[in-house]
């Protein structure tokens, strides 16, 4: 099933979660300023996982910042996180006046192109707690974003535009999975920023 501005008083998902898209929440403007803020000011560095005990490190480049040194450990790999940037707190006020949630950590992604994308997973470390919000904030190519039921394997997917929220929260992490597919056709960057609440 795919869903085009979607009104953000609609779920997303059949069952067993709640996600919301509220489509631009920015001017293209302003978000292709941030864009470019963003790529020159973010101490991007390739991310790295170790998967099935091997370690890759990806195209993909990454970055975690926080309210306070928040250490993350996901793919078996820790990042202690960054002092948040003024760009980053202005935004954070933002989806936080949206989603109606508090949020004192994000992880960014960057992807260079369509060449680059994220496979099927949950966020679901025990660091952010059960059913705690996650707020998805994108800028630059628009790129589609997939989440799977685990257990029916049921499949939801959304285009995300540049300057659009997406906001995961309940049993989401618990019962599905999500993934950014590839596109060989996709030839622009795009970074994401998840707002994320670290439970101490």
């Amino acid at each position: 099933m795919d869903l085009f501005n979607t009104e953000p008083n609609t779920n997303l998902l059949p069952n067993d979660g709640l996600v919301y898209y509220y489509g631009m929440v920015m001017q293209h403007a302003e978000a292709t300023n941030y864009l470019d803020i963003l790529l020159r000011t973010i101490a991007w560095k390739n991310d790295e996982a170790i998967i099935f005990g091997k370690h890759i490190i990806t195209k993909r480049k990454a970055a975690w910042y926080g309210d306070s040194n928040y250490a993350y450990t996901y793919s078996n790999t820790t990042k202690e996180a960054l002092p948040f940037t003024k760009e980053l707190l202005a935004l954070k006020v933002l989806v936080e006046k949206i989603a109606g949630a508090k949020f004192n950590s994000c992880l960014l992604n960057l992807y260079h192109d369509g060449n680059e994308g994220m496979g099927w997973h949950s966020d679901d470390e025990k660091s952010l707690g059960l059913n705690t919000a996650i707020a998805s904030l994108s800028f630059g190519a628009e790129r589609k974003f997939s989440l799977k039921h685990k257990q029916t394997k049921q499949t939801v997917s959304v285009v995300l535009q540049s300057g659009s929220l997406l906001v995961m929260k309940g049993s989401t992490q618990t019962n599905w999975l999500h993934s950014l597919p590839k596109s060989t056709i996709i030839r622009k960057p795009r970074i994401n920023l998840t707002f994320r609440t670290i439970v101490l």
